[in-house]
């Protein structure tokens, strides 16, 4: 039905179409400023200009960058957050350690600054494993499809042909009794803790919540960082309450696959 729909440029694929149109301009208008007032910034290269230096890369793909960091970046770490504050105001204990670990890192930097330096913030183990087993349970995004670009045979001996669809699914492989024992369904960050309480990452084929392998999220990183810093600057100042957390939907979106909360997080705030 949709191709007759697209065919004859009507209904929902009309509508697919001028939506696009509508991401491309805007894609395409930020290459063109930064294009017309030259790609370095302030004497320094951000991530677009490393991108445009490679000749091998045209207008084309520079716009489908920028739509990959504007759409993955943004909806992926502002889920990943809405669903972290939610499941910490229903463990008050778990809010209170990485309340100590905000505390005991200002005072032992002796950081009087608003926002926490990017050294400060890789030193709160406790932080980074309270987000990570947030999004155990809670990826933003919940399902993965990729392609088969040649034969080929999984590890257990299943056959993918070249051109195969192959589907898998983070969400269910982070509640997997399999995968992580008996306490999989535990809110447990000690989990993601060695012995001096330094986080210790999993195999990302065992937690492919940023992909794996060549198609690891190349954002990963900035993600933390961008996560822990708004984790830090809400939790130093407010109290949060969550409003009928109890009521809490999931909610997948529809036109980047990320795993929302149905009608988002209302929470009241306390300064």
């Amino acid at each position: 039905m949709y191709k007759i729909k697209k065919f004859l440029n009507i209904g929902s694929e009309k509508q697919l179409k001028e939506s696009i149109s509508i991401v491309h301009g805007y894609a395409m208008k930020i290459i063109h400023a930064r294009l017309t007032k030259g790609m370095k910034l302030e004497g320094k290269e951000d991530i677009l200009s490393r991108f445009a230096s490679n000749k091998d890369h045209d207008v084309d793909v520079l716009r489908d960058i920028v739509i990959s960091f504007l759409i993955a970046g943004r909806e992926t770490t502002s889920t990943a957050l809405m669903w972290f504050f939610w499941q910490i105001s229903t463990l008050p204990e778990v809010e209170k350690k990485i309340l100590d670990e905000i505390k005991s890192t200002r005072a032992r930097n002796e950081s009087t600054t608003t926002t926490f330096s990017f050294d400060e913030l890789r030193e709160m183990n406790y932080l980074h494993a309270a987000i990570t087993e947030s999004m155990r349970f809670f990826p933003s995004v919940p399902l993965d499809t990729q392609s088969c670009k040649e034969d080929d045979i999984l590890p257990d001996g299943t056959f993918v042909g070249k051109g195969w669809f192959v589907m898998y699914s983070a969400y269910a492989m982070g509640r997997s009794e399999k995968i992580w024992g008996k306490d999989c369904l535990e809110f447990k960050p000690e989990r993601w803790l060695d012995e001096d309480g330094i986080f210790k990452p999993e195999s990302p084929f065992r937690y492919p919540v940023f992909h794996a392998g060549p198609r690891m999220c190349l954002g990963k990183e900035m993600a933390y960082i961008q996560m822990k810093s708004i984790v830090t600057c809400i939790l130093e100042r407010f109290k949060i309450k969550v409003l009928k957390k109890e009521k809490i939907q999931e909610h997948v979106q529809s036109l980047t696959l990320s795993l929302k909360i149905k009608g988002g997080l209302p929470v009241d705030m306390y300064s």
